[in-house]
């Protein structure tokens, strides 16, 4: 299972060399996920330890969007102080023929929760990792199926979720399009304004749709099946009755997730609760770096996950 392949230490603080060994979740399943776990060398086991779930698409563990990878700068960083790390390749990544040929029937439970459970169950019987004090962080869409994750299986000590939303997938949409539509000025606006109300008349359909029509529906690269079932388990079900220790981040410049809406949501759900900590950093992005044009023209140049950012996950899971 696991073969350590290579060392090093995180550019960040050193205070734990960085040790990288292979993971394959699901080992001799239809959906065979490799992955990498880091591991602190030198640190007192059993390791606190973090699983890294994705956001949308067909991610591959580092979370790589053209020289940005802010899953390796997690696991570098968590685990230079003393925390072991797990990120593995999407499902939707790695099989990709596969999935195209069931996508009709494909949901938010095959595409990201059966394999996280899996991750967390293989996880937890490693002797080196404290199953006790085991956490989930997700990422957008990981973010927002994070709370259903760890019902569903995944059992965690805490929930981190990095700019994800309670919303539906229809409202986060919406106002994405919509921004675009701004921009627009006079005919094209027009027509921009016209396509929108069109999508938000389909997703309104999938409300009603037979599960059998549904699968035979599509929007936005997926089936209204995966939007139905998606509806049907609402995030706010999930996070109100979460009593264990909950990290909401949200970085200010995001704008796929906006802290007006998504971020204020989890803020009015959880309400004063003492399990849940806010933090939301001036200046940074979607993916938690520097923003500086305010679109997606800035995902292409290198950078790195804030310094701030990191010492706040691995400073509030040691303290749990």
């Amino acid at each position: 299972m696991a073969l350590i392949i290579a060392s090093g230490c995180s550019s960040n603080k050193n205070d734990f060399a960085v040790m990288e060994e292979t993971f394959i979740i699901g080992e001799g399943t239809e959906y065979e996920l490799n992955g990498t776990l880091t591991l602190p060398k030198g640190a007192v086991e059993p390791y606190p330890a973090v699983i890294l779930v994705h956001g949308s698409g067909p991610n591959d563990r580092d979370e790589t969007i053209y020289n940005n990878r802010p899953f390796k700068d997690i696991a570098d960083y968590l685990t230079s102080q003393g925390i072991a790390v797990l990120r593995y390749d999407k499902r939707t990544y790695t099989h990709q023929t596969k999935i195209a040929a069931v996508i009709s029937e494909l949901t938010v439970k095959e595409e990201v929760i059966d394999d996280a459970v899996s991750a967390a169950n293989l996880l937890k019987n490693d002797s080196r990792i404290d199953s006790e004090k085991m956490f989930v962080l997700g990422h957008s869409l990981g973010g927002m199926l994070a709370p259903r994750i760890d019902a569903e299986g995944g059992n965690f000590a805490g929930i981190i979720i990095l700019a994800g939303s309670p919303r539906s997938f229809a409202e986060i949409l919406y106002d994405q399009n919509m921004a675009i539509v701004d921009t627009l000025t006079g005919d094209d606006k027009i027509l921009g304004q016209s396509q929108v109300d069109e999508m938000m008349k389909i997703f309104e359909s999938f409300k009603t749709m037979s599960e059998h029509d549904a699968k035979k529906a599509f929007l936005a690269g997926a089936s209204g099946y995966y939007y139905k079932e998606m509806d049907a388990h609402p995030a706010a079900d999930y996070l109100s009755v979460i009593t264990k220790p909950v990290l909401i981040m949200q970085g200010d410049k995001d704008f796929q997730i906006y802290a007006d809406k998504d971020y204020k949501e989890y803020q009015t759900i959880f309400g004063e609760k003492s399990n849940v900590t806010f933090k939301l950093y001036h200046g940074l992005n979607h993916l938690f770096m520097t923003s500086t044009t305010g679109t997606a023209d800035e995902y292409k140049t290198a950078n790195n996950v804030d310094e701030n950012v990191l010492k706040d996950i691995s400073d509030w899971i040691l303290r749990h």
